[in-house]
This record gives structure tokens, sequence and C-alpha cells, in this order.
């Protein structure tokens, strides 16, 4: 009966104080309640409300030349860079000829044992591959990777245009994985080369070009992602760019370019694990490989400077060990008779800590220094003898086994 009577009451109570409120708030009525919403802008509308009663802000127009120049997250595009050097980049068609069993079971392990000895017929097939390269200069010379073409009997060059011509091999680099070939076609496209003064940072903008996967011209962009990459078992002497522009088969030997069309790599490989693309890429700096390119346009192989010694790296334990106060640099443990080193008077023991004024990372960052020196050219080192300071010059000369 209580219950009755109590929850009309508290029913009436509360719609009582409801409308108090919307008296307080809403004094000209309710129909300022619903006009208040109807007259809200309503975006992407090219209707603006005859007036807006809440105090919130007008919506403006938006100028999209202002908006462009303000705005550092609007849209850019790298047409004109790519247009630049995208005809400069071409297909690489190699052939070369492979033998095969004549049946599938002869490639088996066991029936090798038995039939081996045979000496059984094997049937010959041309196996094809596809690679890029980048025209440098006007007379024809195309820069590539050496396992592009490694092996091949035919090579033919494709360009943007569809015009296609034999190449043939000027050179082959095994220590960089750079190789040229030539071209006899006239008005060849150039790709255009970095200033002198243009310095390569992380985080720049780079575009991958070249032939993956047999898609001709194709382009990926990315960030350089890291400078000076080692101890990637690709090549010797390990100096690449790491990058997150998708880099695939089809794509080594092919042009790695700022925003501004420039190219400042050739790209080599990908750091695929588990068969997987993980945005990995590297290439080789412009810089090493015009240096070699020339080298081997020159030559036929490339000219690199060699002091004469052996060392390891310093590490913490072998420091703690042999009570070595230095923990950067690199020990010498060998000196090559009649080598610039021993001409010198360098001994096994000594610490090279730094070579042409810069500091000695490791021995492979000591190597990679070594070898864009050439022969004859003056090469000044700080050295540790005894816990005492030295400093020594030496003239770099040619590695005996390339004489």
């Amino acid at each position: 009966m209580i219950n009755r009577i109590l929850i009309p009451a508290l029913i009436g109570l509360c719609v009582g104080l409801g409308f108090l409120l919307l008296k307080q708030y809403y004094p000209n009525g309710l129909d300022t309640l619903f006009s208040t919403h109807k007259n809200q802008p309503i975006i992407g509308s090219s209707k603006s409300p005859s007036a807006i009663t809440l105090d919130q802000p007008q919506a403006t127009e938006i100028n999209d030349s202002n908006a462009q120049v303000n705005n550092p997250f609007a849209a850019a595009s790298f047409a004109d860079a790519v247009e630049a050097a995208s005809p400069a980049v071409a297909n690489i068609y190699a052939s070369r000829t492979v033998k095969t069993n004549t049946h599938p079971l002869l490639s088996d392990p066991k029936f090798q044992q038995f039939l081996g000895r045979f000496n059984l017929p094997q049937k010959q097939k041309m196996e094809n591959s596809l690679g890029s390269g980048v025209f440098i200069g006007d007379q024809g010379y195309v820069l590539t990777n050496r396992h592009v073409i490694k092996g091949a009997e035919e090579i033919a060059v494709a360009l943007s245009d569809g015009n296609k011509a034999p190449a043939k091999i000027i050179g082959t680099d095994p220590i960089t994985d750079l190789a040229v070939l030539k071209v006899e076609l006239d008005n060849l496209p150039q790709i255009p080369l970095p200033r002198t003064d243009y310095n390569l940072r992380v985080g720049d903008i780079v575009m991958a070009i070249g032939n993956p996967f047999g898609f001709n011209q194709s382009v990926s962009i990315g960030i350089v992602s890291a400078l000076g990459r080692s101890n990637l078992g690709i090549t010797t002497y390990e100096n690449f760019i790491q990058t997150d522009a998708a880099i695939n088969p089809g794509n080594s030997g092919g042009a790695l370019i700022n925003a501004n069309g420039e190219l400042i790599g050739i790209n080599t490989a990908v750091f695929n694990k588990g068969g997987e693309a993980q945005g990995i890429g590297f290439a080789i700096p412009v810089e090493v490989a015009l240096l070699v390119m020339s080298d081997l346009i020159e030559y036929g192989r490339v000219n690199r400077g060699w002091l004469g010694v052996e060392t390891i790296d310093i590490t913490p334990a072998l420091a703690a060990r042999f009570d070595i106060p230095y923990h950067h640099g690199i020990l010498i443990t060998k000196i090559f008779k009649d080598s610039p080193a021993h001409e010198a008077g360098l001994l096994p023991g000594d610490i090279i800590t730094h070579i042409s004024g810069v500091a000695v990372a490791s021995f492979r960052s000591a190597s990679r220094q070594v070898a864009m020196v050439r022969p004859n050219d003056q090469v000044d080192i700080k050295l540790v003898r005894m816990n005492n300071p030295l400093t020594s010059t030496l003239v770099a000369s040619e590695h005996p086994n390339l004489r």
C-alpha cells in the first residue's frame, strides 16, 4: 500500500525537477533546445547556418595552397625525382647454360651412389635470370651487381623506352659484388649523381627503382634506416646503406635514389628470415660504387691499397688479459716482410688507434678504410707501443695478390 503511494510521488517529483531545470537553462521554451541542434554546421556541407546559438568555433574554408605550406603532413609527390632517374635504370637479362639430370631419380643421392660411376648423359638447358642496372655517364656503361651476371653467357640490357641491346662485361669485383657492363647505343639516359657536398642522413627519404619479379620500372619508397652496416656476410668489405624501401629479387643492381632523383646507392641484398620479407634492404653507397666502376673501366680490376699487417680487435677480455689500457683500436699480430708497415717500422703488438685521422673502431672498419686508399697514397697512422703514443706515415702499395 505504501509503495503504491510513494512510487507515483517520486516519479512526479523527478518530472517536476526536470521541468524546473529546463526552465532555468532554456527560458525561451523548448523550441530553443531543438533549434540549437538544428542550426549546427554539417561537416562537409557547403551550406552554413544563418545563426549559431551555441558558443562554438565556426567552420572556415581551407585554402589548399596554404595548407601545403603550413601543414608538414600535407601530401607530397616524388614524381619529378622518379621521372629524372627511372629512364637510366635498365633491366638486365642474363642467360646461362645449366646441366640437369635426364630423370628426377638421378638427383637422389642414393641413386647417385650407384649410377654416378656410369657417367650418364645430362641434358642442357638455358637458364635466365632477371636483374637491374644503372646507366652512368654517356658512354654506355651500366653499373650492376656481380651476382646478377655471374656465369652468364649472354647478357641483354633493356631500357625503359623499349630498346634492347646486347651487353659485354667490362669487369667485375667480387669483393664488393659490383660489375660494369657496356652497351653500344646512342642517346642513352644518364642518372643524376649527387652533389659533392651531399650528406646522406638516417631518416632521409629514398626510393628503390628496379625490376622486381619482372615488374619493369617498379618504384618503392622508404627511408634510410641506418648507415655503415657491416658484419652481414654479403661481401668482403661491407659498408651498406640500410633502407626499408622494398628490395626484392630483380631489384639487385638497381638504383637507390634520394628525393632529388640522385643516385645514392646500388641495391644489392635484402634480409630475409623464414621466407618472409622483413623490410630490411641493403645498398652499396654511390661513392664506393663509382670508385670501383672507375677502376674496372680503366684497369679491368680494382686497385686497392695495402699496408701489410694482420690485426685483431681489442676486446675488453683481451685488454684485461694482456693488461692493455686501450679498449679501442686494433692490435697488430703480424707484419708482412717488405710491406709498407715493415718499411715504416711497425711491430707486432702495436695498437693502431687512428688511420688518416679517423679513429679505428674495429678490424672491419679499418679494412674498409684501407681498401679505399690507392696504391702510393700516404697513410698517417697513430699507434701505441708499450703505452707510448707514436705516429707513423706509410706509403700504401698494391696488394701482392693483384700484382
